[in-house]
């Protein structure tokens, strides 16, 4: 169908203007608004500088930014794409530009999220999870890399197929996959937070402070606003980016003339304004800020490696002191007699 469409843009609608062709003929069923797309332009712009700065000044949570930062730029380029498609409404470039960049950005925000519980876990405690706490990421970060493989896959096929006149429907189905996929992985993975959070309350009722790790810095880090205030945005996030897939498998599954895809303001309303929701909640409680040094110790990538190589470089040491303070208590006895 999109192939159909775009032989019509080449040969029949390339002149189009919205003065002299219909909005229903270009690849839009409606006029593409400047003032939300512009808007949502200049916030995505801003938590990308956000982003940016936070890192810059707290040098902490690299995995997490560089999946949050390539997932904004996407979105920035996304709405660059919409905004030339108001210039021109039948002009392919813009319209493929966006398609693509918007449809994959919240992988990569995902993959932000997944990163963040491993921590979680950590600071709570690993006895109240179900699953260990690196389980959590060898799971969901390759599922995450493979729904955003499928989906640039299939947006790269398809718009290929667009640009040479050809169908596009193994590319279209391919990209639908991947998202289902991600809604998928967002649902098992909300699953297990809430496993893990049930776990941990029941815990805590029954064996109180006990059922929390007693490391002072997590003492410390769980009594405080920012922690408390990082839940929350976490939160706030995952519901957003999994609501924001579920529409848009729902959008793509009708195909490019379903009804979702004809009606602008449920784009504006499911994909752009949940998708700026998640950004600055992750913004305003990013765990650089809101796990401090915490962010530096156990739940990080290879943190399990890290910590079996400080233990083997103690292990000399530790040996050699022992040596030394017998020596020690051998010199004093000898000394005695």
């Amino acid at each position: 169908m999109l192939a159909a469409r775009a032989r019509n843009h080449t040969y029949q609608l390339s002149n189009c203007t919205i003065e002299t062709c219909p909005v229903s003929s270009s690849y839009y069923y409606y006029r593409v608004s400047l003032p939300a797309n512009a808007a949502f332009l200049a916030l995505f712009a801003i938590s990308l500088v956000g982003f940016l700065a936070t890192y810059a000044l707290t040098r902490r949570a690299f995995a997490f930014h560089f999946a949050m930062l390539s997932g904004v730029i996407l979105e920035v380029i996304g709405y660059v794409g919409r905004i030339q498609s108001h210039q021109n409404q039948w002009s392919q470039d813009g319209f493929l530009i966006q398609i693509v960049c918007l449809t994959i950005a919240p992988a990569f925000m995902a993959g932000g999220i997944y990163l963040c519980l491993r921590r979680v876990v950590y600071a709570f405690g690993p006895e109240n999870s179900r699953i260990s706490p690196e389980a959590y990421t060898r799971i969901f970060i390759p599922c995450d890399f493979f729904s955003l493989l499928l989906q640039a896959t299939g947006g790269g096929m398809a718009s290929v197929a667009s640009h040479q006149n050809r169908s596009v429907k193994t590319g279209d189905n391919i990209m639908v996959a991947g998202l289902a996929f991600q809604v998928f992985t967002l649902l098992i993975f909300m699953a297990l937070c809430t496993d893990f959070a049930l776990r941990t309350f029941k815990r805590y009722k029954s064996m109180g402070e006990d059922a929390f790790d007693q490391n002072p810095l997590y003492t410390h880090l769980r009594g405080g606003w920012r922690f408390k205030g990082f839940l929350t945005g976490l939160t706030l996030a995952t519901i957003c980016i999994f609501w924001r897939s579920v529409y848009r498998v729902a959008e793509l599954g009708e195909g490019w003339q379903g009804a979702l895809i004809k009606r602008q303001w449920l784009f504006v309303g499911f994909e752009g304004v949940m998708v700026v929701v998640a950004c600055f909640a992750l913004n305003v409680f990013n765990p650089a800020f809101t796990f401090k040094e915490a962010m530096e110790g156990l739940g990080g990538i290879g943190s399990k490696r890290k910590m079996r190589k400080q233990q083997r470089e103690k292990a000399p040491a530790q040996s050699s002191s022992n040596s030394d303070v017998e020596v020690a208590k051998g010199g004093v006895k000898i000394g005695a007699a």
